[in-house]
């Protein structure tokens, strides 16, 4: 086991992971090793199914790697127990669904106080904290209200107000506009990229919108498992268009 260079805050070796009972037969991760910079936004992008999820699960600790290693500031994840990697995420992480998923019985800013709470910080600055990030995405008028009472524009944003307002040190952002009208979209994707290189938030982001992808420091791209880089072609005359192949990686 080789420890990842000093400047990843996330780093990941030759990941592998299928899921159990999977129809098609084909891995969710074949070999995908790469490193995360700190305070840096990185876009994980591919078709559906091309396994951008499982990889933020894995580097999350949500899943772990059939084979391979994933290490957070130097300390090895993979080797962790179930209790340390729910603690790593709680108080480390932030993650975004594609799909808002609030608990009905709390109000919008209890909500977003949630992972400040269960870390067991005071109500009145987990308050304080959550209202400061539902202001910022427009939503503090809202704070009083249930989550069935907002649109899932709304609830998106108590959301991604909930993955920010415990001061994480990495967001995972799995498809976070993937149920958005653009307009929604491109404002959610500005609040949130504005406020990771502010407050220096690592973001990892899976996305296979075009425009969300543009939006990160750096690109890495899935397909069916396996990372791709994409290599310029020489120009073909007569139509003088460049081309581009697409080679795997493990």
């Amino acid at each position: 086991m080789v420890a990842p260079p000093d400047n990843d805050v996330l780093w990941a070796r030759a990941l592998h992971f299928a899921h159990s009972g999977s129809d098609s037969g084909s891995p969710a991760l074949t070999g995908v090793s790469l490193g995360v910079r700190e305070g840096e936004i990185l876009a994980v992008t591919g078709p559906r199914g091309s396994g951008k999820t499982t990889l933020l699960r894995c580097l999350s600790g949500q899943l772990l790697p059939q084979q391979g290693e994933v290490w957070f500031n130097s300390t090895p994840v993979h080797t962790m127990g179930p209790l340390v990697r729910e603690r790593l995420r709680r108080d480390r992480f932030g993650w975004i669904d594609p799909e808002p998923v609030l608990v009905p019985e709390l109000n919008v800013w209890e909500n977003a106080a949630l992972p400040l709470m269960l870390r067991g910080t005071p109500r009145r600055p987990a308050k304080t904290a959550a209202h400061e990030w539902l202001d910022r995405l427009d939503v503090g008028r809202l704070a009083r209200k249930r989550p069935h009472a907002l649109s899932v524009a709304e609830r998106q944003r108590v959301a991604i107000a909930r993955a920010l307002a415990h001061a994480p040190h990495v967001v995972f952002a799995d498809e976070p506009t993937a149920t958005l009208h653009r307009a929604d979209s491109a404002h959610i994707m500005r609040t949130l990229t504005a406020a990771a290189r502010s407050h220096d938030i690592t973001v990892v982001l899976a996305t296979h919108d075009s425009a969300v992808g543009a939006l990160a420091d750096r690109t890495e791209s899935l397909l069916d498992g396996r990372r791709v880089h994409t290599v310029p072609l020489p120009e073909k005359a007569p139509e003088g268009e460049g081309r581009a192949a697409c080679s795997l990686s493990v």
